[in-house]
């Protein structure tokens, strides 16, 4: 089993020690691999839609993104982390993601991320750690993925971990512990199920393609969905 882990920041905090309790429960069972935003991430996106209109390998930071999509690809489990920052994943994190805007559905999404398996963390003290979780769940869903299970969590008082309530780490060690062990029990040699919204997605955008693809069949994007099938009667997911 592979898990590829994105650090939304390299701060060993309270969001370090969540996932921390959270692959303890892989750890000899699992090889994991981690990125630490924004040390191993891009700068940020320049908005030259150099991935969208002549490929990815373009981009100015494709060696950093490319290498990170690799493992992302070849992973059975995705575990994304963030803190909360003014209710929203931090900069790094959404520089990131900005990165793989040419694989949202109406670009070129990649057919592995159809069946595969995510888990977001995120804390914040008071509020807007679902928020945080939405921000990258988003991105997630528009990939294609279903199966995206969030733990989000509110510290109320206190930011440092060593000094929050033995009470609060116990809940939060606890919940986590739970979820972690629901996550090891999967058959990750089945894809998740692409679900109901996703698929009507790739319909709605099978549609634009199709037309596009009729006003200029050397469109990028067209030409994507057509060499993989999905203009016709191929499907980036397992019946």
């Amino acid at each position: 089993m592979k898990i590829t882990v994105i650090n939304g920041t390299a701060k060993k905090g309270v969001t370090y020690h969540l996932k921390e309790i959270f692959l303890d429960e892989f750890r000899g069972k699992a090889e994991i691999t981690e990125f630490y935003l924004p040390k191993d991430g891009p700068g940020f996106c320049s908005g030259c839609t150099t991935c969208f209109r002549g490929g990815e390998n373009l981009c100015k930071d494709a060696g950093c993104v490319q290498k990170i999509e690799k493992a992302l690809l070849e992973a059975d489990l995705l575990v994304f982390t963030s803190p909360a920052y003014v209710f929203h994943t931090t900069g790094a994190m959404k520089a990131l993601l900005d990165h793989f805007g040419y694989r949202w559905m109406p670009h070129r999404p990649a057919m592995e991320f159809f069946g595969k398996r995510a888990v977001i963390i995120t804390q914040c003290l008071g509020a807007g750690a679902a928020s945080t979780a939405r921000d990258i769940k988003d991105s997630l869903a528009w990939w294609g993925m279903t199966y995206i299970r969030t733990c989000s969590f509110k510290l109320m008082s206190e930011i440092d971990w060593d000094k929050l309530p033995e009470k609060k780490r116990a809940e939060m060690t606890g919940k986590l512990v739970r979820l972690a062990r629901k996550m090891a029990s999967v058959d990750y040699s089945r894809p998740a199920r692409t679900g109901i919204v996703a698929r009507a997605k790739f319909y709605a955008v099978r549609m634009l393609q199709t037309d596009l693809g009729k006003a200029n069949p050397e469109y990028t994007d067209f030409k994507y969905w057509r060499d993989n099938g999905w203009i016709g009667s191929a499907r980036p997911w397992k019946a």
